[in-house]
């Protein structure tokens, strides 16, 4: 099976948009399940309500790949499987490096999912001196010292940040001049990469943010309209008009 650093998937080259990238993912967790399931074709409409988006959009995209389907039949399951994971570099084997063993390094290592979707956690780093040697996931942890060493012994082109937000762009720094032309970041701060670089952020406090931004709206539609609490006081009713300089004014200027 081919690494990752001498093949780079060809989605750029054939111009698919990044949008469209995005969602490669959703359609294939989708069809995998489908597939799990022995479901031999499936609609447009079928699939787009699993990924989550609307049908017109998942044919623009699958227009990208070459894929439209049968008219009457839908899209077989197994091919189009094949030919996303082919489109992602999913065919390939991806040595991926973890820096900074802590809980979360620790949970993406012993994560039973990266094996089967074509990535291949090959190196486990840290810059405490007591975890060198510490087996995590069945993968001894190695010095960040041996950074270089490690990247180049074990072809990794991804490489993936864990670390607490001030040693981050460190970490980056190190793993980009080792060769690393792909990071996935978990640390809470903006990281800076030069040209050819590709940076993937995952940030769960914003994620969360949002889903509190979404919480206090629900509770605010569902909160009785102002003037609607029999315990309130009543309001002063406001003039309709007042007097200026030039007579009476309306209460609301007009545009």
């Amino acid at each position: 099976m081919a690494t990752g650093r001498n093949h780079r998937p060809a989605t750029r080259s054939r111009g698919i948009p990044e949008a469209t990238v995005a969602r490669l993912p959703l359609y294939l967790r989708a069809l995998t399940a489908l597939s799990e399931r022995s479901v031999p074709t499936v609609s447009s409409e079928e699939l787009a309500t699993a990924a989550g988006v609307n049908s017109a959009k998942l044919r623009k995209d699958f227009s990208y790949l070459g894929s439209y389907g049968t008219r009457g039949v839908g899209y077989d399951v197994e091919y189009l499987v094949y030919q996303i994971s082919r489109e992602l570099g999913l065919t390939q084997d991806w040595p991926v490096a973890i820096v900074g063993i802590g809980n979360l390094g620790a949970a993406l290592a012993n994560y039973g999912g990266f094996a089967s979707r074509g990535f291949r956690v090959a190196a486990l780093i840290d810059a405490d001196p007591a975890m060198a040697g510490t087996p995590v996931a069945g993968i001894a942890v190695q010095h960040t010292d041996d950074l270089d060493r490690i990247i180049s012994d074990n072809g990794v082109s991804i490489g993936v940040i864990t670390t607490p937000p001030g040693a981050a762009q460190q970490v980056c720094d190190r793993l980009v001049a080792a060769g690393v032309t792909s990071i996935l970041n978990f640390a809470p701060t903006v990281l800076s990469v030069p040209e050819g670089v590709d940076v993937r952020k995952v940030d769960l406090s914003i994620e969360l943010q949002i889903l509190a931004f979404h919480e206090q709206r629900k509770a605010g539609e569902d909160a009785p309209p102002e003037g609607d609490d029999p315990e309130a006081p009543p309001m002063r009713a406001t003039p309709a008009s007042r007097k200026g300089p030039d007579g009476d004014m309306p209460a609301v200027m007009p545009a």
